[in-house]
């Protein structure tokens, strides 16, 4: 009989996400570039203080205000 080593299955690791998140998580959540996001929030199509905030001049992404956003279907 021919025994294989047996190899350990690598760890499930689960992930809550933060109402507030960076450009590049947000990106990597919903599938728009960070360019994009970017342009949305300068060109007015996400609103401060419904999209988006600014902390300590970082720009967050609300991703409650983002769903709220994707639901409309707004563009």
């Amino acid at each position: 009989m021919n025994a294989q080593p047996q190899t350990a299955a690598a760890p499930t690791v689960q992930v809550v996400s933060a109402r507030f998140v960076t450009i590049e998580l947000a990106a990597a959540m919903t599938g728009f570039t960070c360019s994009a996001i970017r342009t949305k929030i300068a060109r007015g199509k996400w609103i401060e203080g419904r999209q988006w905030i600014n902390r300590d001049g970082r720009v967050l992404v609300d991703m409650k205000g983002y769903e709220l956003w994707a639901a409309r279907g707004a563009e």
